[in-house]
């Protein structure tokens, strides 16, 4: 079987212009054989007793954020006005000298510590938009001494100079108050303990000194009858690269991670194991680009996590809240996509009930209170039955309400 997905991987990386399967399963209904499940519920027994040892008083902090306004000026005394804000001029001051300027009030504002694309560390600042509006997002040099630094009733710009294909511009943040970090509950603290306890944060997926390329060219028809030093060999040589997809329809991404989860659970290497099949839920892997008609075809397979003795619902939520304090190789869920296999759970209510509650909890922080109602937005799409998604969406209107006011009233019901 894998042989022929790893043959059709290669020719529809060739031709992008053939339509993109999904895999296929055994008598089981799994993409993964009776014999493989066996396997891996064994090591999930030893992971569930191992768990009951960890730090569950372990405390994560939410990301840094705070409430705040956009500024775009794409015409007009653009240079005065970034001197102005090197001036710290007030925000109704500039408002009332740049009449011309495109504001968005009462907007929620995250602070990250991360690596651009030019593999340099930064301060990225971004709003978080409620309704898929044109967000803004602004880079500085990372510094320490100003990270935490504070930035009530002051102002950060990225400003682009004129060339000769486009005109001078500034893009701005201005802050109403000082980021803040605060402490998540403990029942939400140990979902991620939990998560990261049976991720294992200690290890990654790939090497890391993997290169960018395909698939090997062969493989053997035979591989299951290998000796386990035989395929620890194989599972080694397919971490030492990270496929990049062609195209939206181009497989060779998930068709290595398939390859990834057989194999580790063939070699008992849970934590390769359990991160291949992550990626292939929330469809975490590189192309060159991806369309949204390609990505609906792409399944999620969350029953074969439920039918192991895994507490999904821990494991999925403890990916899913965003968080300042995170472990090493700590694994961020998609939103998008755990709502898509959250449709799919035996355990929907339970999910569904949590998020409802999450969205209300005021001891939450803000972001991941809208974190929570994106992630049930999305699972309630994909539910097939149309009286569970209009029920769903009544008491997702009363959630809503409970929400901070400058968020609550960012939502539009009629888009829900």
């Amino acid at each position: 079987m894998i042989r022929k997905l790893v043959l059709a991987a290669a020719f529809t990386a060739l031709s992008c212009s053939l339509t993109a399967q999904e895999f296929a399963t055994y008598k089981n209904g799994f993409i993964y054989g009776e014999e493989t499940m066996s396997k891996l519920a064994k090591i999930v027994d030893s992971l569930n007793l191992k768990y009951k040892t960890c730090d569950l008083n372990q405390v994560f902090y939410s990301k840094l954020q705070t409430i705040g306004y956009s500024v775009k000026l794409k015409s007009g005394p653009i240079t005065q006005a970034k001197k102005d804000m090197d001036l710290n001029i007030s925000f109704d001051d500039f408002i009332k000298k740049y009449p011309e300027a495109v504001v968005k009030k009462d907007l929620l504002l995250i602070k990250s510590k991360t690596i651009n694309y030019r593999d340099k560390e930064v301060t990225e600042i971004r709003e978080l938009s409620v309704n898929d509006d044109d967000e803004i997002e602004i880079e500085t040099p990372y510094k320490k001494e100003l990270y935490t630094k504070p930035v009530k009733n002051k102002w950060v710009y990225s400003y682009s100079e004129k060339k000769s294909y486009s005109g001078e511009s500034i893009e701005a943040f201005y802050f109403l108050d000082n980021f803040k970090s605060i402490p998540l509950a403990p029942k939400y603290s140990r979902q991620i303990i939990y998560s990261d306890c049976l991720i294992d944060t200690s290890s990654s997926k790939l090497k890391k000194d993997a290169k960018q390329g395909g698939l090997p060219n062969e493989i053997p028809k035979n591989w299951r009858k290998l000796s386990k030093a035989e395929k620890e060999k194989l599972l080694d040589d397919f971490r030492s690269v990270q496929v990049v997809g062609l195209c939206s329809q181009d497989q060779s991404p998930r068709v290595q991670g398939v390859y990834l989860a057989l194999l580790s659970a063939e070699t008992a290497n849970w934590p390769v194991f359990l991160k291949s099949h992550l990626d292939i839920m929330n469809d975490r892997f590189e192309r060159a680009s991806d369309a949204s008609y390609a990505r609906e075809r792409r399944q999620t397979y969350i029953k074969e996590l439920e039918t192991l003795n895994i507490n999904v619902p821990d494991l999925i939520f403890g990916t899913s809240f965003r968080i300042e304090n995170p472990a090493d190789n700590h694994y961020y869920a998609s939103i998008s996509r755990s709502g898509r296999a959250v449709a799919e759970s035996k355990d929907r209510e339970l999910f569904l009930s949590q998020l409802l509650s999450m969205i209300g909890d005021e001891t939450l922080d803000d972001y991941n209170r809208i974190i929570s109602y994106f992630f049930y937005v999305n699972c309630n799409h994909y539910i097939k039955n149309e009286r569970e998604k209009k029920i769903n969406n009544i008491k997702l209107m009363t959630a809503v309400q409970k929400l901070p006011k400058y968020l609550a009233d960012q939502i539009k019901f009629e888009k829900i």
